[in-house]
């Protein structure tokens, strides 16, 4: 099944072309370039869920750069890294409350009957669909193995 996102992706850029946005044509042929990379290599056609990891590690990217460039001091360079990040995230759906990532680590927790830190995998594997793109992972992982005692 073909990337709806993938499709939105390729009809801005043909947008920004005409419009003649430099900056945002530049983020959003290097996205398109993330995504067919990751295609070449896996000899597969990305469906909405492969986009939205492929962007969510761009996005990471971007805010890892963005921390790096405040704490040299550098502005410029940080200031070019969130205009990035925000035309990438405009492709990764709205991120879930606190509230509501709970909700889904109990339901999936119930769900599976998960008692102790070994069920953790299955957990987190139960809950990435729902959760890639739009929590942050490491945060999610540390909240199921705190409700499991680990």
């Amino acid at each position: 099944m073909a990337s709806a996102i993938r499709e939105r992706l390729s009809a801005d850029i043909k947008t920004a072309m005409k419009a003649g946005d430099k900056e945002r044509l530049g983020t959003l042929r290097f996205m398109m370039a993330a995504l067919k990379q990751q295609e070449i290599d896996t000899r597969i056609e990305l469906d909405d869920q492969a986009v939205t990891s492929i962007l969510t590690k761009r996005a990471s990217q971007h805010r890892d750069s963005i921390a790096q460039f405040e704490g040299a001091g550098r502005e410029d360079l940080a200031s070019k890294e969130r205009a990035e990040l925000t035309v990438v995230e405009e492709y990764l759906p709205s991120p879930l409350s606190a509230e509501e990532i709970e909700t889904l680590i109990l339901g999936a927790i119930a769900t599976l009957g998960a008692s102790s830190i070994k069920d953790m995998g299955k957990v987190m594997n139960e809950l990435r669909p729902q959760l890639t793109g739009r929590a942050d992972m490491a945060a999610v992982s540390s909240s199921i193995k705190q409700r499991l005692g680990g």
